[in-house]
């Protein structure tokens, strides 16, 4: 078993949609290990898409991430981070595979409705910023 990190974004919270995304995850499998409520700063949001920093859609992403509530998991599966990228779909909703989270919830690439870490190591860092005592944000 392995963990990775999932954000529903704030157009999804807003939407009424982050139950239905935590079910969707929890049927593939998933279980949540860690779930919290909260609204980012400007400097917790660009801390957590540093590695963005520079970026063409950077400045936008961080608005974005701060314009509502998010909602943090820790989820643990079998090969998490492959096995959530596969549920939540392409980063653009108009290329995501029928039944995955961003083709049934996202509006658009720029707001795809959830973040999924992307390497085993990146995941270990984001749980840890947003659920670790000692993490960045420390809200867990």
């Amino acid at each position: 078993m392995s963990q990775t990190l999932a954000i529903i974004k704030p157009d999804a919270v807003a939407a009424g949609n982050a139950g239905n995304i935590i079910a969707l995850l929890e049927r593939a499998g998933f279980t949540v290990k860690a779930l919290t409520f909260t609204s980012l700063t400007a400097k917790q949001a660009g801390a957590f898409y540093a590695v963005h920093a520079g970026r063409p859609f950077y400045d936008e992403l961080v608005e974005f991430m701060m314009s509502g509530p998010v909602i943090p998991m820790a989820l643990e599966a079998e090969n998490a981070v492959p096995k959530l990228r596969d549920a939540i779909g392409a980063t653009d909703p108009a290329e995501a595979a029928e039944g995955t989270v961003r083709k049934l919830y996202a509006e658009s690439k720029g707001r795809n409705a959830i973040h999924a870490s992307d390497s085993d190591e990146n995941a270990a860092n984001e749980i840890g910023f947003f659920f670790s005592g000692h993490g960045r944000l420390a809200v867990g």
